[in-house]
């Protein structure tokens, strides 16, 4: 089917209006009108090129809210009618050990297929993401949103918030333990958020003063100027603890240097460039320096439902679709209070 969406036609190019297919829905897929879609960095990363793997005409978009239009005949999970979500993946291999154990992101195989600019084993050529009207997709890579829910400012979840969520559940994030959070930006407030769900002690750090306020207003019990050298060294080795949201160049060594004898710092950002890291950041104490990204379809459905249990939502601003290259240039200001959301019914009346 032919289906209105935005696209960068080159690196240099701004998004503008392009015509795609989708494929009519197989036995288990379901045909999901888009109704808003959040604006990710990686958007960003991707629409420009800058991790030198993208295809083009390249279609944004990995945080997809909308309702079910059309679903396969054998399709169990949902009906039309019901709202929906997709992230960033929509395919696996779904046989090797860890797609089996719902860390479909980690596919042992490589067959993690993501939302866009991924090989798209069904139509050919790539996968289109939701910079669009409507996405297809296998019901198994669909999420269940709950009605009555925020659902623009749901959107994010399916990225900024499952990258948070994850490494803050998987390393422990809870009561008795101090957390901190570096940056507050996109990611950065939704780790903010969990982080003072889960109920652990939970410090912002910021290069920028002005955002103490909101950091408190979000969950921080502390805040922290990143800057300043004495504030730094006051907390030198007393997290448990620390997700580093930035994706700018940045001293990772300063906050390597804050972790207590096993403390671990988890990097969720992506840099362009490689970060330096000193070895006796490490060995002295003994440190864990680790990564993490997104989460597994179960995971992604947990976090959404533990949101909807608590109303935990992104701070967004929302946006027309013509919008896009002006969020992209905020974005890297970081001229946002905390995420960009397209209304997706600003693409009805573009040219």
């Amino acid at each position: 089917m032919s289906t209105k969406a935005y696209a960068a036609q080159s690196a240099s190019s701004p998004l503008a209006p392009f015509s795609l297919t989708r494929r009519d829905p197989l036995p288990t897929d379901v045909l999901i009108d888009i109704l808003y879609c959040g604006v990710c960095h990686s958007d960003l990363h991707q629409a420009r090129n800058e991790w030198g793997n993208t295809v083009y005409p390249c279609v944004p978009g990995h945080e997809i809210v909308g309702r079910v239009a059309k679903v396969g005949t054998a399709v169990k999970k949902f009906k039309e009618g019901d709202l929906a979500a997709v992230g960033c993946m929509v395919d696996s291999c779904g046989a090797c050990e860890t797609c089996k154990s719902g860390l479909e992101q980690f596919c042992e195989t490589g067959g993690t297929v993501f939302t866009y600019n991924g090989p798209d084993r069904h139509s050919g050529g790539v996968t289109y993401g939701g910079y669009s009207e409507n996405i297809v997709v296998d019901e198994a890579f669909a999420l269940k949103i709950r009605e009555g829910a925020d659902l623009a400012a749901t959107a994010p979840l399916l990225c900024a918030g499952i990258t948070t969520y994850s490494p803050l559940r998987h390393w422990g994030a809870g009561p008795g333990k101090t957390v901190g959070i570096v940056g507050l930006g996109g990611l950065g407030h939704m780790g903010v958020k969990f982080a003072h769900a889960f109920g652990a002690h939970t410090v912002l750090f910021t290069t920028s003063p002005g955002k103490a306020e909101d950091a408190r207003r979000l969950g921080a019990d502390e805040v922290v100027v990143s800057r300043d050298a004495d504030a730094m060294a006051r907390r030198a080795r007393s997290f448990d603890f620390i997700l580093d949201c930035v994706s700018a160049q940045h001293d990772i060594n300063a906050y390597l240097d804050l972790l207590k004898l096993d403390g671990t710092l988890a990097l969720v950002g992506a840099p362009e460039h490689p970060l330096p890291v000193s070895a006796f950041s490490l060995l002295m104490p003994r440190r864990n320096f680790a990564g993490s990204a997104i989460g597994g379809i179960p995971e992604t459905q947990e976090m959404l439902d533990f949101c909807a249990d608590r109303g935990i939502v992104s701070d967004i601003e929302m946006i027309g679709v013509r919008d896009v290259d002006a969020a992209y240039e905020r974005l890297l200001k970081g001229d946002v209070r905390y995420r960009f959301v397209i209304d997706m019914a600003s693409l009805k009346g573009s040219a």
